[in-house]
């Protein structure tokens, strides 16, 4: 009888066969994952294997295998009861790559539930130079990132919209793995990047799941061929655990909209949701939402419910639920600068990684986990690429409580712009929306 059969495996047999192109199994996977966390696979073996995973990659049934042992390392979400009226509420997630400026939850969660559909949102915190949902939400007086399970459902049958942190009792295993892997430099490996948000998300409970993968210099994924692959993965592990899953590839090489911060992501979220707001912020929550809506098979034009109101009234009853006041003042930072144009012509790039590592410099961010983030923090852009510019315009506005920052943030955000002598039809280029992969794309 061999070792499988008997359900005996060790890690250094579980690593060579990985490191001879070999294809772990079910069982393999399994056994490895569980004992990773309880300790009787050392931190070294799982290093050895992540890194022969980042090297040999993953087949198919290999990452839907890893995906669903991550999920049954801690609790799976079920929102299968919730009712309104009678009716059972459909749920829809999304989830984003992370990028610069991306308050796209903050508008996108009440305008979708507006329409009758039950969206929860288990977001998180920011790190590095990608910002966090629940910092900027943190930045609304009195307003509350944890949510109790039966506060979540019932805001859920009532609102119809939750933001607020992840328990952790979902993939437990993801944690411990994302942390390994982040001093091991395999971050990077699509299959384990794929299962790691997949499992979390499969493990939510929604219907349908709507991935926004950001490709550029802001985002972690680079380039338009690597963001595919991964949202291609990423929809096989929804497709293959029953879950209705799209991605949309979205452009992430100029930051999205024109704040980058805290509080001022916070207010620039209202105005979209008060029926303005820049292009290509209002761009893609209308092409989400509408991905989000039609996973719920509702029939309607998100657009209708930013200007009649519906997605505003969804929005301040969602805050006040976790405790906040929609009508209280924002956090406004003590110190400000202003980067201007040093010659005329017309803007033709805004480096989102530049921005978004100022902004982290001026506090917006943090570097670890445990730091404090400033709300009032963050860079106010006052134009986007295709605008024409003259010599002294202003090019954007630097937030902070620390004014020993402002000077570095200055620089770097000078040479985030590239101001070039071409011509211009006056027309800012948002270029939001690349592509979109679903079922038929794999």
């Amino acid at each position: 009888m061999s070792p499988e059969s008997r359900g005996e495996f060790t890690a250094v047999d579980v690593i060579r066969t990985k490191r001879d192109g070999g294809v772990l199994s079910p069982g393999q996977i399994d056994w490895v994952l569980d004992a990773y966390v309880r300790g009787d696979v050392a931190e070294e073996q799982m290093a050895a294997l992540a890194m022969v995973i980042f090297f040999n990659g993953m087949q198919r049934e290999e990452t839907t295998a890893w995906t669903h042992a991550m999920i049954n390392s801690g609790q799976r979400m079920d929102f299968s009861g919730l009712r309104r009226n009678g009716r059972r509420l459909p749920t829809v997630d999304k989830h984003s790559t992370g990028g610069v400026g991306d308050k796209i939850t903050l508008s996108l969660a009440p305008l979708v539930a507006a329409h009758g559909v039950a969206v929860p949102q288990l977001s998180g915190r920011g790190l590095g130079h990608t910002g966090g949902t629940l910092d900027k939400l943190e930045t609304i007086p009195g307003w509350q990132a944890e949510v109790a399970h039966r506060q979540l459902v019932e805001q859920l049958e009532t609102v119809g919209a939750v933001v607020c942190a992840a328990g952790g009792d979902l993939a437990p295993a993801d944690k411990k793995l994302y942390a390994l892997r982040d001093v091991t430099a395999t971050v990077e490996a699509i299959p384990l990047i794929a299962s790691s948000i997949m499992s979390k998300k499969i493990a939510e409970g929604a219907d349908a799941l709507v991935l926004d993968v950001k490709v550029g210099s802001g985002a972690f994924m680079k380039t338009q061929e690597a963001a595919q692959e991964l949202a291609r993965t990423m929809v096989a592990l929804g497709t293959d655990a029953g879950v209705h899953t799209v991605a949309l590839l979205t452009e992430m090489s100029t930051p999205l909209g024109m704040a980058v911060g805290n509080a001022c992501e916070v207010q620039e979220a209202v105005e979209v949701l008060a029926g303005g707001g820049p292009a290509d912020v209002v761009e893609l929550t209308l092409a989400l939402a509408a991905e989000m809506l039609q996973a719920a098979d509702i029939d309607a034009d998100p657009a209708v419910a930013l200007q009649d109101g519906r997605a505003m009234d969804t929005w301040r009853a969602m805050i006040r639920a976790q405790g906040g006041d929609p009508d209280a003042s924002l956090p406004q930072a003590r110190h400000h600068h202003t980067v201007t144009a040093t010659h005329d012509g017309v803007v033709t790039g805004v480096d989102a990684l530049q921005i978004g590592l100022a902004s982290w410099a001026l506090g917006a961010g943090r570097a670890r986990k445990e730091d404090a983030v400033q709300p009032g923090a963050g860079v106010i852009l006052h134009v986007k690429p295709g605008d024409r510019v003259s010599q002294g315009e202003v090019l954007a506005t630097l937030h902070t409580d620390t004014p020993e920052a402002l000077e570095r943030a200055a620089r770097t955000v000078e040479s985030a712009f590239t101001v070039e002598q071409v011509q211009s039809d006056g027309e800012p280029r948002a270029n939001v929306l690349l592509s979109r992969v679903d079922v038929k794309d794999l």
